[in-house]
């Protein structure tokens, strides 16, 4: 396991090589610092030495440096060689193992892979869910959950970092607002690592949720929908593209299913974990929580998703339409910014 966990270490460290720096400075540095919290295995409320951080970070962006322009090396199990995009044939491979791998684009084209302990495995309508607990190699950025395909990741270990991430910029300037009051649901002052296990356990379902609704979601969308995103990447449109699958996601399965619990740290995490891009284009989701928090009707969150589950349905077709038009146009003089800006004025348009 070993020389698999090299390898994937490997192509994590060519991805973070290429994409790593894309962050602003002050979020580059406060991921790398949990980074080096999980490389070095530190709990959670060890103080870093200074000193130390600085010496590991020059070393890890000159290793950067070198392997810029590097390939991605193929994954290999007994002797046989896999594609590191194969996560269905290289998983057929480790599952019975207790292994998980996993090897996708994330946001700006960005690769993700991992390298992890099988914690549970299971099937439902159609697609597989992994559960993953302790990780031995991954990137700088670790998506707490991700579908590939007809597969979906849950990651114990990746959220579990995800919340700790939260509250540590939370206690900053511990604002009165959705996150604080998902974090003031548990008592994290005096019983840190406990704390954090059960919001993770719970915020799990949370995750998964999603996930069923993004997997639904692609049902609906098709492979053109990826095709698309590769087309914006890195583009204002590509965020604004995803924001609305997220929100047609949220409003097929997540929404509903956390009005018809009665779990309020939930639906306060839920509303303090949406980017600001998402915000931007739901406000009448900030308007149904704010309704919760007065008279906590939890019908607030069932019409706001039966609302947008159509709304942001036909969002998303317009957007595919947008797309397969400018697939079939030829046009030598139209330029590079035409498509991205008639899919930004489409969204900006169609806020919900």
């Amino acid at each position: 396991m070993s020389d698999l966990a090299d390898a994937v270490q490997y192509n994590c460290h060519i991805s973070d090589a290429r994409y790593g720096a894309d962050d602003s400075l002050c979020i580059y540095l406060m991921k790398m610092r949990e980074y080096f919290r999980w490389e070095k295995h530190l709990p959670y409320g060890a103080s870093l030495e200074r000193e130390q951080v600085g010496e590991w970070l020059q070393a890890r962006e000159q290793l950067w440096e070198e392997l810029e322009g590097a390939e991605l090396r193929p994954i290999e199990i007994d002797g046989e060689r896999y594609d590191p995009f194969d996560a269905e044939s290289i998983n057929a491979r480790l599952a019975p193992r207790g292994l998980v791998y996993s090897g996708g684009l994330g946001n700006r084209a960005k690769p993700h892979f991992f390298l992890g302990a099988l914690e549970q495995r299971r099937s439902n309508r159609g697609y597989s869910v992994f559960v993953v607990a302790n990780e031995y190699a991954r990137d700088l950025t670790a998506p707490p959950a991700m579908t590939l395909g007809r597969t979906i990741f849950v990651r114990r270990e990746a959220l579990r970092r995800f919340l700790w991430e939260k509250l540590e910029g939370w206690r900053w300037n511990r604002p009165d607002n959705a996150l604080g009051r998902a974090f003031a649901c548990y008592d994290f002052e005096e019983a840190l690592e406990a704390s954090l296990d059960a919001m993770t356990e719970r915020e799990i379902k949370t995750l998964l949720l999603h996930e069923q609704g993004e997997y639904e979601a692609g049902q609906c969308l098709g492979e053109d929908w990826n095709a698309m995103l590769m087309d914006l990447s890195r583009t204002p449109a590509e965020l604004m593209a995803r924001g609305v699958r997220d929100h047609l996601a949220d409003c097929l399965v997540t929404l509903p299913a956390l009005a018809d619990t009665d779990e309020p740290a939930s639906l306060h995490f839920y509303i303090g974990t949406l980017t600001g891009m998402r915000q931007h284009l739901f406000p009448t989701l900030r308007d149904a929580y704010a309704a919760w928090l007065e008279d906590r009707d939890r019908g607030a969150f069932t019409r706001v998703a039966d609302q947008g589950r159509a709304h942001w349905a036909r969002v998303a077709a317009a957007i595919l339409m947008l797309y397969r038009r400018h697939r079939a146009d030829d046009t030598p003089d139209a330029g590079p910014d035409v498509f991205p800006n008639a899919i930004r004025t489409l969204v900006e348009a169609n806020r919900l």
